[in-house]
């Protein structure tokens, strides 16, 4: 079943910068929603789709579009017909995709039981924005996923938009030209002060870092005062010690942030 549900949600954003007018953007919530069976066995295995967005409103003018075009294009891959079409159309191509894909190989194992839940599948999205730094708001997406693994995968994808233009924030937005030498040692700095592991051997003997050298995330928080950098399961830590969230403020960056970034 898909449905939208058309109303407000209680949370606004107001978000103004000095050199700036007053800008709202307000948003309201679409659902999708897509369960298929792989068989019709009696209980067969099953994959669900579950998404909840939040979607900028049409009184939010020209930025709202901007803003629900550009996450449709980041988590589907779609942007063309609106959020809650991509929505909807990754929905069925993902619950389509999940029969064409494992019914062949699940009607080979289909008798032996303990292979069964190799085929249980579910992709879950939920979202929620916040205040960001002056003139921005956070996008924030929680996605859980399984397919076929022995435990479901988590992670975040973190957008932060311009509430004038509705322009989605890069990290070259925010830093100089040649940032990512000068930020991974801060990086690592604060790994290390969170963890209470003074040194790389400890933190590989611990788990971090094992795969990878630190890096500059993708995905970042702006707030009032500070960055949050995002690093999901995996990225430089195994899954079991779950996502790390190193936040640093503006006044450690000092030296490394773009000019015209407003903080």
């Amino acid at each position: 079943m898909i449905k939208k549900l058309n109303y407000y949600c209680a949370f606004i954003l107001l978000l103004s910068a000095c050199s700036k007018e007053k800008e709202t953007i307000t948003f309201e919530t679409i659902t999708a929603e897509k369960t298929v069976a792989l068989s019709n066995d009696s209980i067969p295995p099953t994959c669900s789709v579950t998404i909840h967005l939040d979607q900028a409103t049409a009184e939010s003018g020209r930025a709202g579009e901007i803003i629900n075009a550009t996450v449709a294009k980041q988590l589907f891959n779609h942007g063309d017909d609106g959020l809650q079409q991509a929505a909807e159309a990754f929905a069925e191509e993902y619950t389509t995709n999940y029969v064409k894909t494992l019914l062949p190989l699940y009607n080979h194992d289909r008798q032996d039981s303990t292979k069964s839940t190799w085929y249980h599948y579910h992709y879950i999205i939920n979202s929620h924005t916040q205040a960001g730094s002056p003139s921005t708001l956070v996008y924030l997406a929680d996605i859980n996923s399984r397919e076929g693994n022995a435990h479901a995968i988590s992670q975040q994808v973190v957008m932060n938009f311009d509430t004038a233009t509705g322009r989605l924030l890069s990290a070259k937005d925010v830093f100089v030209d040649g940032f990512e030498t000068l930020l991974k040692p801060i990086l690592l700095e604060a790994l290390q002060q969170k963890t209470g592991l003074g040194t790389l051997k400890d933190l590989r003997a611990s788990g971090y870092l094992k795969e990878t050298d630190i890096f500059v995330p993708e995905n970042f928080i702006l707030s009032s005062d500070a960055i949050t950098f995002v690093y999901n399961p995996d990225e430089i830590a195994p899954y079991s010690l779950g996502s790390t969230e190193l936040t640093i403020s503006y006044t450690a960056l000092e030296k490394i942030l773009n000019a015209t970034f407003e903080h």
